[in-house]
């Protein structure tokens, strides 16, 4: 009987060192492929947010232009949380108010209008440093682009 119990309490080992060794490599492995992945998304978040943010700008700088005339200048406020952007036109007596940036957006590179009286010749971009694409631009001619207007 003493023997009997020696063999079935040896049959109720757990895993071998080898097993766990190998399922820690499989582990490994997987979060070495996943973790580089999952830190990108944060950038590629920031991107999207900076594109949004230079289309809005974008639509409201072409929704001044289809009734309004006159130099369009902005303010910048990088003081608040989050940033704020305020179209303006003294001439016109415009103010779009403050539109909300997302975090992380800088001041624009330029709001531009061009050397012309053209109403189709501006162009905006918003910059974000911590995105994998640092600035984009908006612009009457060629709308949303990668890059900073000319």
């Amino acid at each position: 009987m003493p023997a009997r119990l020696r063999r079935e309490a040896n049959a109720e080992g757990g895993f071998t060192l080898i097993e766990l060794l190998v399922v820690m490599i499989i582990i490994g492995i997987l979060a070495a492929i996943a973790i580089p992945v999952f830190l990108n998304q944060r950038a590629k978040g920031r991107d999207t947010s900076t594109k949004a943010d230079v289309s809005t700008v974008g639509k409201e700088i072409a929704t001044y232009y289809v009734d309004g005339t006159g130099t369009l200048a902005y303010n910048f406020d990088g003081t608040t949380t989050p940033a704020t952007l305020t179209l303006v036109s003294t001439p016109a007596g415009y103010n779009s108010g403050p539109i909300k940036l997302s975090s992380g957006t800088v001041q624009p590179a330029a709001v531009d209008r061009g050397s012309t009286t053209d109403a189709k010749a501006w162009c905006v971009s918003l910059t974000n440093p911590a995105g994998v694409q640092d600035s984009y631009k908006y612009s009457a001619a060629s709308g949303l682009a990668s890059g900073v207007c000319p």
